[in-house]
């Protein structure tokens, strides 16, 4: 594939995910992965998750997982394609939208429709994260740490962060000693 085909796909394929993307970036990284690992075939879930991992442990917004697999893709031309493709057309739909909520922000089906996104949104996270656990499931150390992880997360109070490095911690000491293989 050529590099103006990627380019072309980066767009259509970010264009369309960005208009589902209720609750941020994380809710539709299963669609993310679902298009760029089994679909289009781009990278295997090891890059996936590699690249969604930087992206966790790194500051800055959520988004940052567009931009990097535009940029494994296409390199810097990939990297604003995918990233102007996923903020567009969610930003136009967000000012819509935000136009239409200060017309209508006192009606019961505006306030219905808000309280209707709240667990749409949670749901949508809560599946991006089986997904990325199910995907991470193909050696015993990696459904370990993500169980521990998931543990301290929902067990804790203790930032979510630390789940995220001691994990790596966890499989970089392994991977000095063979594991996993």
């Amino acid at each position: 594939m050529n590099e103006a085909a990627i380019l072309l796909q980066l767009a259509k394929s970010f264009a369309i995910i960005s208009l589902i993307a209720i609750g941020g970036v994380n809710a539709v990284v299963p669609a993310m992965r679902q298009e760029i690992v089994d679909r289009l075939a781009w990278m295997d879930d090891a890059t996936f998750m590699q690249l969604y991992a930087i992206t966790q442990i790194t500051p800055g917004p959520n988004i940052l997982i567009v931009s990097l697999i535009g940029w494994q893709m296409a390199a810097l031309p990939g990297l604003i394609v995918a990233t102007l493709a996923m903020l567009l057309p969610a930003c136009t739909l967000a000012y819509i939208v935000g136009k239409l909520a200060i017309k209508l922000s006192g009606s019961k089906g505006f306030k219905l429709a808000q309280d209707a996104l709240v667990p749409l949104a949670v749901g949508l996270i809560i599946a991006a994260g089986l997904d990325m656990a199910q995907a991470a499931a193909h050696h015993w150390l990696y459904v370990l740490v993500t169980i521990i992880s998931a543990a301290i997360i929902v067990l804790t109070r203790v930032n979510p962060i630390w789940a995220l490095v001691c994990g790596a911690g966890l499989v970089l000491g392994a991977s000095l000693f063979g594991f996993p293989g």
